[in-house]
């Protein structure tokens, strides 16, 4: 029997404000969309805005159906518009910051896993990374420098 040891690197910053400067205002947007969540029954509200490399930034947030798992999270919401308007493009950074209605989120909040399988089919697709930072309304922010570094045993359609 062999064991193997996956290790994922963050860079970690203390806030939102210790972020580059294109960074942080992309994050500011992921800040304001979150506030167009529709999460009647979670009370959990995500903000997304990705940047590509065509210089266009593309936004998306959660939005839940009482029919559930028929909501989007905001992610999925961006990305999928992003490869719907432009179809072309690359997606360089992804940006998210998450809030409860009912507690202050201070800790950051990665992709959910359907996420990051999602993201994963477009950083496979484009063949280049993109880099994630995530992070709850307040605290410190996570710096993932690729898909592959949140899901290192990614499946994709290779295995197909």
């Amino acid at each position: 029997m062999e064991k193997i040891t996956l290790t994922s690197t963050f860079t970690v910053y203390d806030s939102a404000n210790d972020l580059p400067e294109p960074v942080r205002l992309l994050m500011q947007r992921a800040v304001e969309v979150r506030k167009t969540a529709y999460a009647p029954y979670s009370k959990f509200r995500v903000g997304a805005a990705l940047q590509l490399d065509n210089g266009e930034v593309v936004i998306g947030s959660n939005q839940e159906n009482a029919a559930y798992p028929s909501g989007l999270c905001a992610e999925r919401v961006a990305v999928f518009h992003a490869g719907a308007a432009h179809p072309g493009a690359k997606i360089l950074t992804l940006a998210i910051s998450a809030a409860a209605d009912s507690k202050v989120v201070d800790s950051p909040i990665p992709p959910c896993g359907a996420c990051r399988q999602s993201l994963a089919e477009y950083e496979m697709k484009q063949d280049v990374p993109m880099e994630i930072y995530f992070m709850g309304e307040t605290g410190k922010v996570y710096k993932s420098d690729s898909l592959k570094n949140l899901l290192p045993l990614v499946f994709d359609k290779d295995y197909l």
